[in-house]
């Protein structure tokens, strides 16, 4: 069982940053996928984005050019660098990894962490 910690989460001005981080506690080198997702309030949970272990990346794309997903393998760790924040990213975000083990593809999900972007 595979347990996600996520941080960062906080109220930010428009045009400001966050970082939000997430840790996994797996085996080095055992995630496949790993990817956050958002939630706003009254709407469907979406992609953010997802980096492959080979470190390719996929973006919303309303988050393209703003959003940047970067992994660190060894430490099971994928971080989240949000620029030029608008008050439309405001949601909680999740911390989404898959692990293959054996033939089978297991989920797992963070708590979550609340992003406010308001003046």
């Amino acid at each position: 069982q595979v347990q996600l910690v996520e941080s960062g989460g906080d109220l930010v001005q428009p045009g400001g940053s966050l970082r939000l981080s997430c840790a996994a506690s797996a085996s080095p080198f055992s995630l496949n996928n790993m990817g956050w997702y958002r939630q706003a309030p009254g709407k469907q949970r979406e992609l953010v984005a997802f980096i492959t272990r080979g470190g390719t990346t996929n973006y919303a794309n309303s988050v393209k050019g703003r959003f940047r997903i970067s992994r660190d393998n060894a430490k099971n760790t994928v971080s989240l660098q949000m620029n030029n924040l608008k008050p439309e990213d405001t949601a909680v975000y999740y911390c989404n990894v898959d692990e293959l083990v054996g033939t089978t593809l297991k989920e797992y999900w963070g708590q979550g962490t609340q992003v406010t972007v308001s003046s």
